[in-house]
């Protein structure tokens, strides 16, 4: 229940004391900051407090732990995201906007995707996202779970994109080469280990698809083919319910 109160700042008795320096929103947003800087393993309490000049113990009086604290970045990333209006706008590009959005915000917040997400902070933020992205599916036939269904089919294709996304730039900073570099540095070796006498689709669609992303993964290519098979998916289902 404390996590739920804080979500939505329910106020609490104040105690005898001395003022407080800092605020949950503060403590909420240092915290934030140190996940997109540094990674999400790097927010502490201890990490936390630093950045805001208090003692360790001090951090606990705004917020009971890191797990409690972790419910209220993910709120507060939510909460800032943009909700324009999909009013008149046709469903696939109403669908089309709400995926853009959620991967704009895991390109800014790429430690969000790695938070699971079976029992959300129900927050302002949470609802007001969710409230928002059913918009998309609203008024298409699709019965109440139909459009939760969709809409989670939907963000999770969108947050698997963007994890790969983050592994795959993660790996080209910690060996300090690019994919292509990499390539580069291993296709002499591959060449005599795979042939195309022996692995011959491998080898010829791996060429065709290594020359045209510079590399083995694009990740605008993965977004842009995958989003396009998951509209086409969700245009049989809306169109089923049609007829």
């Amino acid at each position: 229940m404390r996590t739920l109160e804080l979500l939505w700042r329910v106020p609490t008795p104040s105690g005898r004391g001395p003022k407080q320096r800092s605020s949950v929103d503060e403590v909420v947003a240092a915290a934030i900051e140190i996940a997109d800087t540094e990674g999400l393993e790097a927010v502490t309490m201890r990490a936390v407090a630093t950045h805001l000049g208090l003692t360790p113990m001090a951090t606990y009086t705004y917020v009971p732990g890191k797990a409690e604290l972790i419910d209220l970045m993910l709120d507060a990333v939510y909460l800032a995201m943009p909700r324009p209006d999909l009013g008149g706008l046709p469903w696939r590009e109403r669908v089309t906007t709400i995926a853009t959005e959620n991967r704009a915000m895991l390109t800014k917040h790429p430690w969000v995707a790695y938070i699971p997400t079976t029992r959300p902070p129900l927050g302002p933020g949470q609802t007001a996202k969710y409230d928002h992205e059913l918009r998309a599916f609203d008024g298409l036939g699709l019965d109440d779970v139909q459009m939760d269904a969709a809409l989670t089919y939907l963000l999770g294709f969108v947050t698997s994109v963007a994890r790969i996304a983050t592994d795959t730039a993660r790996a080209a900073a910690e060996s300090n080469q690019s994919d292509s570099e990499w390539w580069e540095r291993a296709a002499p070796l591959l060449e005599t280990c795979i042939t195309a006498e022996q692995y011959p689709l491998a080898t010829r669609v791996g060429a065709a698809a290594g020359s045209a992303f510079d590399g083995a993964y694009s990740a605008d290519h993965a977004y842009e083919f995958g989003l396009a098979r998951v509209l086409d998916g969700l245009d049989r289902l809306i169109s089923g319910v049609g007829g």
